[in-house]
């Protein structure tokens, strides 16, 4: 095992720092990270926040908002010119207009925010520019686990797919891969319809494990289940191989094939996002959703946690000071958030909120996050739910409210995406330890989990649209950029 990055990369890396911070010392900007696995809800969080921004949104716990210093916020050109920008307009029309949720993270995205705003500090004042650009980095969460294969050869990779597809959760969405993988002679003569077959096998078995029944987390690479561009090349044409000798392949082998492609995958696909992505971030948020996990069993909840390991031992964490931050970028601020709190009564968010502690505890033990703050959070970027009481006997039971998808079903009833209902969601467990175990609590005795259309937006007696309801997006605000702000 080697570390990710050369001395050539860390030159390179070094220098598009410095050409960012120069621009830096006229314009201030901070480059946020926002990640997640599938179905987190990455899309959302940055439409409600950009949203919430600029029409000024409910924001009690963001200071800046709350103290009126901040008196603008508004969209301009990003700084890439060959990133895709985030198509803020068109998610905020499917929430606002359609109500419903925008298509998820495919690639990587921009979107530049600024903030004009006064500093608290009257000394800050003096110094300060009164303005903040926030450029908004969308990546998909998948990608991330793609990293730590800068540090694996190909026998390695190999070694670690086969031992991880067949842990108990993995088992069964990898069998016939398994079978199929079995049989090969590693060492025969090359083959390229045999690759295709092979690659296609593996293929297949991560997009059975990414499945809800499944909601696997642990599914490297990251291409294979969003490929992009990439689709049927040669990069993307290979698969572990059983049996592997560390050392050098026959010539003409199948193995040498599949080694040289996998390292192609890894200088052309998996370095250039490192390097232009995530090594030039300043905070990173990590978005999950735990209660999908949570759902289908301690197994996936144990993937989950083994996929937040991976992901978090990626980052740079770290401080830096005015002279070494012009060579050396450090991620000083991460905040890993389990989404979808609407979908829980209030009384459970902090159980919620324990629970994601829990998940990412070994995680930040593992990484060396010296000088870096960590923090986790319960939260929903936008609040699809309303909360109510009804009584049941002599029981008064806390519900949610809301309109469930068309197709949602809820003890045998279908819903037609139109009619509002009241969910008695259960309770978390005030043990996150027993999340881990199957038998202390089965998955479907956690949570009723049920997805819901975006809410209606209220509108003022003036026919003004209010901002996108959420909780704890001020929260996340604060604690990401809200020092930059002060």
């Amino acid at each position: 095992m080697g570390t990710l990055t050369t001395l050539t990369d860390e030159a390179k890396i070094a220098l598009d720092t410095l050409v960012d911070r120069t621009g830096g010392l006229v314009s201030p900007s901070l480059r946020l990270g926002v990640t997640g696995l599938s179905r987190a809800g990455k899309t959302v969080f940055i439409t409600a926040l950009v949203h919430n921004l600029i029409h000024g949104g409910r924001l009690p716990l963001f200071e800046a908002q709350k103290q009126g210093r901040i008196s603008r916020a508004f969209l301009e050109p990003q700084p890439d010119d060959a990133v895709p920008r985030f198509q803020y307009e068109e998610h905020l029309k499917a929430l606002l207009d359609e109500r419903e949720w925008p298509e998820s993270t495919r690639a990587v995205s921009q979107l530049r925010l600024t903030i004009e705003y006064e500093s608290a500090s009257a000394w800050n004042r003096v110094l300060s520019a009164g303005r903040l650009s926030v450029d908004i980095v969308d990546y998909p969460g998948e990608w991330l686990l793609d990293l730590p294969l800068l540090a694996k050869t190909y026998a390695d990779f190999s070694r670690d797919s086969f031992d991880l597809a067949r842990l108990p959760a993995h088992a069964e969405p990898a069998r016939q891969w398994l079978a199929e993988a079995g049989i090969i002679d590693s060492e025969a003569e090359a083959d390229e319809l045999m690759a295709q077959r092979l690659a296609k096998s593996f293929t297949a078995y991560l997009r059975a494990g990414k499945a809800d029944e499944k909601a696997l987390s642990t599914l490297p690479p990251g291409r294979f289940l969003m490929p992009g561009d990439l689709d049927g090349s040669p990069a993307l044409t290979f698969a572990p191989l059983p049996d592997l000798t560390p050392g050098k392949f026959p010539q003409g082998s199948l193995a040498a094939m599949m080694e040289r492609r996998y390292e192609a995958y890894k200088t052309h696909v998996v370095k250039p996002f490192f390097r232009e992505h995530i090594a030039r971030l300043d905070r990173q948020i990590v978005l999950i959703d735990a209660m999908q996990a949570m759902n289908a069993g301690a197994p996936a909840v144990a993937d989950l946690e083994r996929a937040l390991t991976e992901i978090l031992s990626c980052f740079r964490p770290g401080r830096t000071n005015f002279l070494t931050g012009l060579v050396q970028r450090r991620i000083g601020r991460i905040l890993v958030a389990a989404t979808k709190a609407d979908h829980l009564h209030h009384e459970s968010h902090d159980r919620l909120e324990a629970i994601v502690r829990r998940l990412v505890d070994r995680a930040i033990k593992r990484a060396d996050f010296s000088g870096a703050h960590v923090d986790v959070l319960a939260m929903a970027a936008v609040r699809a739910t309303r909360e109510a009481t009804v009584k049941q006997g002599r029981e008064t039971l806390p519900v949610i409210i809301g309109t469930p998808l068309k197709g949602e079903m809820i003890d045998g009833e279908i819903f037609d995406g139109k009619t509002e209902t009241a969910i008695f969601p259960g309770d978390l467990p005030a043990n996150p330890e027993s999340i881990f175990e199957e038998a202390a609590h089965p998955a479907h005795d956690i949570i009723r989990f049920v997805r819901f259309r975006p809410p209606r937006l209220e509108r003022t007696a003036e026919g003004i649209t209010l901002s996108l309801p959420h909780i704890r997006l001020d929260r996340a605000l604060q604690f990401l950029i809200g020092d930059r702000l002060a």
